[in-house]
């Protein structure tokens, strides 16, 4: 790549947007593993429910969905821009990724673990009993590598095939929304395709990754994907302000013509 190239505005901006795309998703499948409540999170009381006879349903959801959102509001933007071409360029690309990442994390956990190590994080000069709820608390490290990053590949399938289905719902429609109002209404192209993509990828995985893969009954898994898409939904909204916010930046660094010949170009990309 040479220096002129560098000096593009547009494409300086690919490479900025691109690489903030793929390391949200690529996080937001390794903290997925986690999950966590949202409401104690916020100091409150789980909100224990019944949903589709399902009870005792509380907003407990996989970290990932902090991430999620903003990988879906970059999606908007780079479409904006650069149309379904670099939307679905990144969206291959990240996928790849995923997949290599994954491979290196399952090598690392068969790496025999130095003697040493396993245990390093219970000093010895600590007393009995601190060490003894140490090793309680987290006894092997090695065990705990394994546990957290080794997902179920049913997991790891369901997540990179609900948001390949994401990813191309998401386009599809904020292309089409677009076609029908112009530069008018940011807010319904970028949030209605988030909320349509992001309906359909919480249930995709979920069924994936829980009902094919674990056998989960449907009636929860059902129940689980309505919690998920709720919180997804309240976020997405919540995030609009910032996609104008994020218009507006990029147009001031584009420049006004600059900008608007890409807008017209990505929305010829059909």
């Amino acid at each position: 790549m040479t220096a002129q190239n560098l000096d593009n505005k547009a494409l300086r901006l690919f490479v900025l947007l691109g690489g903030f795309f793929v390391a949200n998703a690529l996080l937001a499948e390794l903290i997925g593993v986690k999950i966590f409540s949202l409401e104690q999170s916020l100091g409150l009381p789980p909100a224990d429910f019944q949903l589709l006879g399902i009870d005792h349903l509380a907003f407990n959801l996989t970290t990932g969905v902090l991430l999620w959102p903003v990988v879906f509001v970059m999606t908007d933007i780079i479409n904006e821009y650069y149309g379904k071409r670099g939307v679905k360029f990144l969206s291959y690309l990240t996928v790849a990724l995923v997949l290599y990442a994954f491979a290196m994390v399952y090598a690392a956990i068969e790496l025999v673990p130095a003697d040493f190590w396993p245990r390093s994080h219970i000093s010895a000069d600590l007393p009995a009993a601190e060490q003894a709820s140490m090793a309680a608390e987290v006894g092997n490290l090695n065990s705990a590598f394994r546990l957290i990053f080794g997902q179920g590949l049913w997991i790891i399938a369901g997540s990179l095939v609900a948001f390949l289905i994401g990813q191309i719902v998401d386009v599809t429609v904020f292309h089409r929304v677009k076609q029908l109002t112009g530069e008018r209404m940011i807010w319904l192209r970028a949030t209605g395709s988030t909320l349509v993509s992001q309906f359909i990828d919480s249930f995709v995985v979920l069924f994936i990754a829980f009902y094919v893969g674990a056998g989960w009954d449907l009636s929860l898994v059902i129940a689980i994907g309505l919690v998920n898409y709720t919180y997804k939904l309240v976020v997405a909204i919540a995030m609009t302000p910032l996609l104008y916010l994020a218009h507006g930046v990029i147009d001031r660094y584009l420049g006004e013509p600059l900008a608007s010949k890409m807008k017209d170009d990505a929305l010829a990309d059909d």
